[in-house]
């Protein structure tokens, strides 16, 4: 019986948990994807996509010296881990108009660890 209640009391625990975390380190291999187009460190400047430093909070389209499409310009989302998650899924359905040549990120997994390294290198 005390095995029982053992068992059962740890299969609660285990319920309680939260979920693993993300990977910051894994986040930073998923971006080499990203890092084809964008830079990610302060002051790196753009490539063919502009700089993501700073992006969470940061209004869609309002990086100074890219030139955005205009379903960029007036799509008035602000970047956060929602709006990031929706874009980097499916860029195209997401943003209907927007220039990213990019099929997207169908894992739930790999987008939660590209957000984590994001908050961390983008900052």
């Amino acid at each position: 019986m005390a095995g029982r209640i053992a068992m059962a009391a740890l299969a609660i625990a285990a319920m309680a948990q939260p979920a693993a975390a993300a990977s910051v380190t894994a986040g930073r291999a998923i971006f080499s994807r990203c890092a084809i187009c964008h830079n990610v460190a302060a002051g790196a400047g753009t490539k063919v996509g502009p700089d993501l430093h700073g992006i969470f909070g940061r209004e869609a389209g309002t990086w100074d010296d890219f030139p955005y499409s205009a379903a960029m310009q007036h799509s008035g989302i602000v970047w956060t881990d929602k709006t990031l998650t929706g874009f980097v899924r499916n860029p195209g359905r997401f943003m209907p108009g927007n220039r990213m040549a990019f099929p997207g990120i169908d894992d739930d997994r790999e987008i939660a660890d590209l957000l984590a390294y994001l908050h961390q290198a983008a900052q």
